[in-house]
């Protein structure tokens, strides 16, 4: 019966042709990895990697709440001679590892984490935000939020280092001109910029309050007429060169046992000339007080 069937199917022209196997797919061929290739030059990179990502990070400040901000950071790790790129997603993948947990605290974490997934020697993470403070004027007790702007630096290589830094605004006024003026004397806003290593946590709190005492004034987001009445007399009555107040920011950072090595720049916009004033400060006390956190601190 099922002959006749074929043969009728096969007279009318019907005929089904016969299947055919399923061909096997043939497997993907993997995608070339052009930073491991061989760089024939023979130049090491110190550093190489990403460059100004802003991206949320958490700080504790001094009363232990958590303040969040915005960073910008800068990732790098070094490239042996032999390699000809390093992979750029992977700065990005670790980042989000992190995501609601970069901090001072993590730092040291992170680098490592960078060290090994990138197989590099010497990893480096860089990262500045601002931060707020919120002030009280000095005689009207007006209350607001002052910024500032912090740094963290950390590298791991044979051994961890890190580097704590902030900006801190103050006013200065000039003694020459405060000297040879019969009405007055020419003032200005400046910028102390403090970088230290530490054995033990410094608060943020901590080096603010440092550096503004070394200067004529302090600055404030929010004053009224009594409180600017306060400060100017305080700036006359404290005028400092920027030699003053980089040597008072020295005295007393080194007089805080815990820092064992520090930088102050200060630099003073010139109200009356066109150009800034700078001086800087630098001191390793390393030998005489031991190594910072990470490095056995």
């Amino acid at each position: 019966m099922k002959n006749s069937e074929q043969k009728k199917k096969v007279a009318s022209g019907r005929a089904l042709p016969p299947k055919r196997a399923a061909a096997s797919a043939a497997p993907p061929s993997p995608m070339p990895d052009m930073q491991k290739t061989r760089d024939e030059r023979n130049i090491a990179i110190d550093k190489v990697g990403v460059k100004d990502i802003r991206y949320p990070i958490v700080v504790l400040d001094r009363s232990k709440v958590r303040q969040q901000t915005v960073a910008r950071i800068n990732m790098y790790v070094d490239l042996p001679h032999h390699f000809k790129g390093t992979h750029m997603s992977r700065f990005i993948e670790i980042l989000n590892q992190h995501h609601g947990e970069i901090s001072v605290e993590r730092m040291d974490q992170i680098v490592r984490d960078m060290k090994e997934h990138l197989e590099a020697s010497c990893a480096h993470l860089e990262l500045e935000f601002p931060y707020f403070i919120e002030k009280a004027a000095p005689v009207s007790g007006a209350r607001s939020l002052m910024e500032y702007q912090c740094r963290m630096a950390a590298s791991l290589g044979a051994e961890y280092d890190f580097v704590l830094g902030v900006t801190v605004p103050v006013t200065s006024l000039c003694p020459c001109s405060r000297e040879i003026s019969a009405r007055g004397a020419h003032n200005q806003r400046s910028a102390v910029t403090v970088e230290i290593r530490y054995t033990e946590h410094i608060w943020l709190e901590e080096l603010i309050s440092l550096v503004e005492i070394c200067g004529s004034a302090p600055v404030f987001a929010l004053l009224k007429r009594d409180d600017e009445k306060a400060l100017t007399e305080q700036a006359y009555d404290n005028p400092r060169f920027v030699e003053d107040v980089v040597r008072a920011v020295t005295e007393a950072l080194s007089a805080r046992p815990e820092i064992t090595w520090f930088r102050v720049e200060c630099e003073n916009f010139e109200s009356i000339h066109n150009h800034s004033a700078y001086a800087l400060v630098e001191r390793d006390l390393r030998p005489q007080r031991g190594k910072p956190c990470g490095q056995g601190g």
